[in-house]
C-alpha cells in the first residue's frame, strides 16, 4: 500500500530515512552555498525539496548526477535531456502541439519553434537515471517524472512517494486523491 501524502514538505529527518533505503553509498549533503553555486553554474534552480534531499546527503552512483565533481558538459546533457527527447519526436516521429501553431512543413522551422516554445517550460531537474522533479524554487510537493522523449510517466507523486517505490519496493499504485500537482507542458503527456 502506498504512502503517498498530497501535502507536506521533505524534512532532513526523513530525507536521511529515505536515502538510508538507497543501494548506493551517500556523502555528506550540499550546503545552502553549494546549493546556491550549483544553480548559479548551470542556470536552473532546485525545487524545496531537491535542496532538502541533496542537503541531507548527496548518493554517489553512475545514475545520480554528482553536482558537485562531476563532469560539467555531463551535467548539462542530463539537463537538456527532456528537451532533447521532445525535440527528437518533433523530428522523428511527428509530434507537435496544437499551442505550438501550425506545423510549418520545413522541419528546419519546425524545430525552431517548438526550441522557442521549449524555453518557457519548466526546466526539470535529473534525480536519478531519468527520473526528474521540476525546478520550479521553493516549491514542495511535485510529481517525480520518468521521461523518455514524450513518454513521461509518474515515477513518484512527490520525491517521497518516489524514493519509496523507486528503492523501497514500495508499489507506486495509482494515481491518489487529490491527484498530483500539474507540472505546467509535462503533466500533459501522462493526461
Amino acid at each position: 500500500m502506498s504512502t503517498y501524502q498530497a501535502s507536506g514538505a521533505l524534512t532532513p529527518p526523513e530525507a536521511h530515512a529515505l536515502q538510508s533505503m538507497l543501494r548506493e553509498p551517500v556523502r555528506p549533503g550540499l550546503g545552502e552555498a553549494e546549493l546556491d553555486d550549483v544553480e548559479r553554474r548551470f542556470g536552473f534552480r532546485f525545487a524545496a525539496d531537491h535542496r532538502t534531499f541533496l542537503a541531507a546527503g548527496v548518493p554517489v552512483g553512475d545514475r545520480w548526477p554528482d553536482w558537485q565533481h562531476g563532469n560539467p558538459e555531463q551535467l548539462r546533457k542530463r539537463l537538456e535531456w527532456p528537451v532533447d527527447g521532445v525535440l527528437y519526436d518533433v523530428e522523428q516521429n511527428g509530434t507537435w502541439l496544437p499551442d505550438w501553431g501550425p506545423r510549418p512543413t520545413d522541419l528546419t522551422e519546425a524545430l525552431a519553434i517548438a526550441r522557442d516554445c521549449l524555453t518557457a517550460v519548466p526546466q526539470l531537474i535529473p534525480i536519478c537515471g531519468h527520473r526528474y522533479l521540476p525546478g520550479i524554487p521553493e516549491s514542495t510537493g511535485y510529481p517525480v517524472l520518468s521521461v523518455y522523449q514524450t513518454d513521461i510517466i509518474y515515477y513518484g507523486y512527490n520525491i517521497q512517494s518516489y524514493l519509496r517505490h523507486e528503492f523501497g519496493g514500495e508499489p507506486l499504485g495509482p494515481p491518489p486523491e487529490p491527484p498530483p500537482r500539474r507540472i505546467e507542458f509535462w503533466s500533459r503527456f501522462i493526461d
